[in-house]
């Protein structure tokens, strides 16, 4: 087998947890058909006990340390050298070392980057062949964190958002290719990026569909008698902690004037003060850190994805309709998702609208219980793990100097790869 290096910002595991499936589907897939060297960092304490788990599928592992307060003062001396604060927040010395050692040891043929930022360390090895993951456009996300927010915050994020872009371009320019998560989050890249057109694609996310399974059996997390609408996510992230904020004050408050059974639970890991702080109003539940997001989605009335600033796919979206859970979204939520509005997933963007799409739902369990199923066929018919990392495996195998080609140029028709 090969050696592959397999450089990613955050440890990927556990395979459940939103931020973390795509990139644990991609080591899993990989470390069949490689030797994986894989270079990754912890920022959370609790997620050291997971090392040994990722330890064994790959041929050598470095896991270091990473203290999100640490980084954050460490990024500021981006600013001296005009340089995006992504990339000091990531720059690591024991990671540089690793990697001079690994590259005087090893043959690596292929370097595979899931994130920008970790693209700076892929820089070391230039004889190999250079796949970046993006997954989204993280310098459009700053900007429209800049969008949203006051000053001064505002002011550091357009700066991120346009440092950061330079480096993203910088970046498809030296790779053979660059990935996006959708085919719009593709095509926006490419706007962005021009010079590199015919180095971007995309692959989908997947979902893994025996374990988001309706057919499971789950303990209700729930009171009697509650007509839960739920929401999962990490509620540290900005995005959506915007988004409960909205639904909580906005939203909710219109549903219940027609449905006072109803509730709102905030399911997920690390809730901000600006999140806590919510659990005092009517009707919410703030859950924090649960042991599996399963029971709060399957006993649930319906899911709600109410997210007003949203990059590419949302996977607690996938993961509820493999559930067969109605969800009930807003446009910026089903960007990239193959779903059709009014059948599988229910649309709005308004808070008027998104209540009265709520309020049919609860009002109607029958025709909710269609939607659910309708969803659950989508997601088994086009969202296996293995079709959607086939544009990867068709990249690996091209020749070292054919990756490019197999891209499609602005306005040509995608080839195969491309549309997985």
């Amino acid at each position: 087998m090969e050696d592959l290096l397999l450089l990613v910002h955050r440890i990927p595991y556990p395979p459940n947890k939103g931020d973390k499936i795509r990139s644990w589907h991609l080591l899993q897939h990989l470390a069949a058909r490689y030797r994986v060297h894989l270079a990754t960092f912890v920022d959370d304490e609790d997620d050291w006990q997971y090392v040994p788990h990722v330890r064994k599928l790959c041929a050598s592992c470095h896991a270091a340390p990473l203290s999100p307060r640490l980084a954050r003062v460490r990024s500021l001396r981006a600013l001296a050298g005009n340089r995006a604060l992504s990339l000091d927040y990531y720059r690591d010395r024991s990671m540089c070392a690793w990697m001079k050692h690994l590259a005087a040891k090893h043959d690596i043929a292929n370097v595979v980057v899931f994130s920008s930022p970790m693209a700076q360390y892929a820089e070391m090895m230039p004889q190999a062949r250079r796949i970046v993951d993006l997954c989204d456009v993280d310098s459009e996300k700053w900007r429209q964190y800049a969008q949203q927010k006051s000053w001064p915050a505002s002011m550091i994020y357009r700066y991120e958002a346009d440092r950061l872009l330079r480096y993203e371009r910088q970046m498809a320019a030296q790779a053979d290719a660059a990935l996006l998560v959708s085919a719009p989050e593709a095509e926006l890249f490419r706007r962005l990026a021009p010079e590199s057109a015919g180095r971007i694609g995309w692959y989908g996310n997947g979902v893994d569909t025996d374990y988001f399974s309706p057919l499971a059996a789950h303990d209700n997390p729930y009171a009697p008698g509650e007509r839960t609408l739920v929401f999962c996510g990490a509620m540290d992230y900005w995005p959506n902690v915007d988004a409960v904020q909205w639904f909580a004050r906005e939203v909710l408050p219109l549903v219940q004037a027609r449905e006072p059974q109803a509730r709102f639970c905030i399911v997920g890991a690390r809730p901000t003060a600006d999140v806590l702080a919510l659990a005092q109003l009517p009707g919410v539940t703030v859950t924090g850190t649960v042991p599996d997001v399963r029971p709060y989605v399957a006993h649930a009335a319906l899911s709600v994805a109410p997210l007003r600033v949203a990059r590419g796919i949302q996977n607690k979206v996938l993961e509820a309709m493999a559930m067969a859970q109605a969800v009930v979204l807003t446009p910026q939520a089903l960007e990239g998702i193959d779903a059709a509005a009014g059948r599988e997933v229910s649309v709005a963007a308004e808070a008027g609208a998104f209540a009265d799409a709520v309020c049919a739902a609860l009002a109607d369990p029958a025709a909710a219980g269609t939607m659910g199923r309708a969803a659950r066929a989508r997601i088994e018919s086009s969202y296996g793990w293995e079709a959607r990392l086939a544009p990867l495996d068709a990249l690996l195998a091209a020749p070292r100097h054919g990756s490019a080609a197999a891209v499609s140029k602005p306005g040509a028709t995608p080839p195969t790869w491309n549309r997985a």
